[in-house]
């Protein structure tokens, strides 16, 4: 018994399927979702209703990983539908024969980048990658560019790793653009898990753990600075706000991030912003340009000031002479991120959801981890991030007092 989608990973490549069209196909999601077995069973059945005579690789993390989680799930099935196959574990190779058809499965084992090189020189008519994620980017675009025969196909099965990932944004977000067919699976779409079993799995996690295990959405996991943070804490924006500032952390070459903030009913909400990133957009503005795009960003409002990354001098003698009242912001890194989260935890300051920047930096935000340093944030998502610590810092830490010294639980 197969639930619809692990039905339409076994046939999409067949004549009468909608899906025939494609040139690939991606399955990521939940843990134990029932990826793992419709991949590898559709994957055999479409090279050996397919094609004969021809090679084809089969890739893993590890080789170990490849046999234990693939072949010994797969093999014995293909016996029981009338396929003969013999391993040569020493060649790392299966022969597979089916109705006068017989092809070879070379498997390979994606470790690190070194392993590109094992694939190199050999024309395979397709190829499975199984966990993805995990291997180095330059093994899996070899593993592709290696599939040159006619009719070739590309399968890829994975579970989401973080928003930045290189898999995210070359396949999975350009999934379309690739010609390749995304399908993203859960917990309900194995039928061999019973209800408890499911509810046990989802009691696991809590989080962005949850999320990325059990909802199998592509999250930032490993060392979130507001690892407590989910995108379901963002709000629609309040009605009315009876006081305003703007918080701003000033980049040329980096990205310079802008954000409107109101209070209301005792609560800051982040209403708005502006986000330019010059390498992005190929070309630079300048200070006079970033005070218009602020002005737009205060859209008439009273604004009691202007909160700046005090290093930006250039930018905040631009605002005073302009009649903006500025301040230089409170820029102790661990005290305000502290600071800050206890005001996001206690919903003292709260995103909005046109905030885009800002809640995609939220899950990006990490702790460096190969510092050595315990309290070390990595220089990378942290424009919109540093705005945000600064207005918390600055317009609410003096009112916090002692709060500020609370320590933030790092996730190692």
């Amino acid at each position: 018994m197969f639930s619809e989608k692990q039905r339409t990973v076994l046939t999409w490549w067949t004549p009468g399927s909608p899906h025939f069209e494609r040139e690939a196909i991606l399955c990521d999601g939940a843990v134990r979702s029932g990826k793992t077995l419709a991949m590898g069973l559709g994957f055999f059945l479409w090279a050996m209703s397919c094609f004969h005579g021809k090679k084809f690789g089969v890739c893993g993390k590890t080789i170990t990983s490849l046999r234990r989680n693939v072949l010994s799930e797969i093999l014995p099935r293909l016996t029981e539908l009338g396929m003969r196959w013999q391993e040569k574990r020493s060649e790392n190779l299966v022969t597979v024969t089916f109705r006068g058809r017989e092809n070879q499965f070379y498997i390979f084992g994606g470790r690190d980048e070194s392993s590109a090189s094992l694939i190199q020189g050999i024309t395979f008519a397709g190829v499975l990658l199984d966990e993805a994620a995990l291997m180095p980017r330059s093994f899996v675009e070899q593993a592709c560019a290696r599939c040159s025969v006619a009719g070739s196909r590309l399968w890829f099965n994975c579970n989401p790793a973080g928003p930045n990932h290189w898999m995210y944004k070359t396949w999975v977000l350009e999934a379309e653009k690739r010609n390749c067919l995304r399908l993203t699976f859960t917990m309900e779409d194995n039928p061999s898990l019973t209800p408890a079993i499911r509810r046990r799995y989802e009691r696991l996690y809590t989080g962005v753990f949850y999320q990325r295990f059990v909802l199998g959405k592509w999250v930032q996991a490993e060392g979130r600075v507001y690892d407590f943070f989910t995108e379901e804490m963002a709000v629609f924006p309040p009605e009315h706000c009876d006081k305003w500032y703007i918080s701003c952390d000033y980049g040329t070459v980096n990205p310079t991030s802008m954000g409107l903030w109101g209070r209301s009913q005792g609560v800051w909400y982040r209403v708005k912003e502006f986000y330019f990133d010059s390498r992005a957009a190929g070309h630079q503005m300048t200070d006079a340009e970033y005070a218009g795009a602020l002005e737009t960003l205060a859209g008439g409002r009273e604004i009691t000031a202007v909160i700046v990354d005090p290093s930006a001098a250039s930018f905040l003698e631009v605002l005073r002479r302009r009649g903006w009242r500025v301040r230089k912001a409170d820029n102790d890194v661990l005290g305000g991120i502290r600071l800050t989260s206890d005001c996001l935890k206690t919903g003292k300051v709260v995103i909005c959801q046109g905030c885009c920047d800002c809640l995609r930096e939220m899950e990006e935000y990490v702790w460096d981890l190969s510092s050595g340093c315990r309290d070390k944030v990595r220089k990378e998502h942290d424009h919109a991030m540093d705005d945000m610590r600064y207005f918390v810092s600055t317009v609410l830490g003096r009112k916090q007092g002692g709060v500020a010294a609370w320590a933030v639980e790092r996730k190692g």
